[in-house]
């Protein structure tokens, strides 16, 4: 019974530890995978930020239409169709991020969204804040190009989880507030022609608005030491298993000499 139990308990140690084996070493490629998409990412990035700037408009190329290229747009502000981004935070504080479409001078029928940049919210006041003012006529606005606006998680059916039917603010009113902005559900209800990227503004306009934009986590060495805990660990569990079977083979062997009978001698020796 108590070889049986030994057993059991030997080979329920061999298979943890073989599964904690093919778990950490899988943990490990992933964290390899991560640093790798890290590294790619991050040279997208410089590529981006190292071409021309772009003048975007109506028949801008698709293609010429990269996330992090800086881009400028000319034409005059549409305040009505203005919305605010809930729950948008800057340096651990609550606020907005402010979206304002720009009516392109080069072709009306067409407009950019600008991302136009960050506002704080009051603790002590429910209400939300009115939208700061935009400079009247034509303008020009400078920043990088994103491919959407960019999302916060949210559990369906929330307070800011949808846009009203119609985004039009009449003057006095306050802007609608959503916590994520999907360009093709603006459209709908703006009724504008709307360009299929986001300018997001980092020339200032005097607005008190901030322009500092997140950015993505670009620390791949991180990754890379994750990844070398994740195989440390799988060597310490592949060594564990290797002395867990020797000492199991040993005892094998000890209980086989055991139960081997012992010689006899031949008559009359």
């Amino acid at each position: 019974m108590s070889a049986t139990h030994s057993t059991f308990r030997t080979t329920a140690a061999l298979v943890l530890l073989a599964v904690a084996v093919g778990i950490t070493l899988s943990l490990g490629r992933w964290q390899l995978d991560r640093a790798d998409q890290r590294r790619e990412l991050s040279a997208s990035i410089q590529s981006a930020r190292e071409m021309a700037p772009l003048d975007l408009d109506a028949d801008t190329p698709s293609a010429q239409l990269t996330a992090w290229r800086s881009a400028r747009a000319q034409g005059t502000w549409l305040p009505q169709h203005s919305v605010m981004l809930e729950n948008r935070n800057h340096q651990g504080r609550p606020g907005y991020w402010v979206a304002t479409p720009l009516r392109l001078a080069a072709d009306p029928a067409h407009v950019v969204l600008v991302l136009r940049g960050w506002m704080p919210r009051s603790l002590s006041d429910t209400r939300h804040p009115p939208l700061p003012d935009v400079p009247a006529g034509r303008h020009t606005v400078e920043g990088e190009i994103a491919l959407h606006v960019p999302r916060l998680f949210e559990l369906g059916g929330g307070q800011y989880s949808r846009l009203p039917e119609r985004v039009d603010v009449r003057p006095g009113e306050p802007a609608p507030v959503v916590q994520n902005l999907d360009l093709g559900d603006y459209a709908r209800a703006s009724g504008l022609q709307v360009l299929p990227v986001v300018l997001q503004q980092i020339r200032p306009d005097d607005d008190g608005l901030v322009h500092d934009w997140p950015q993505p986590s670009l620390d791949y060495n991180q990754n890379q030491g994750y990844a070398f805990q994740w195989f440390a660990f799988a060597a310490i569990a592949g060594i564990a298993w290797l002395v867990v079977a020797g000492r199991a083979w040993q005892r094998a062997r000890h209980r086989a000499r055991e139960r081997a009978p012992l010689p006899t001698r031949p008559p009359g020796s």
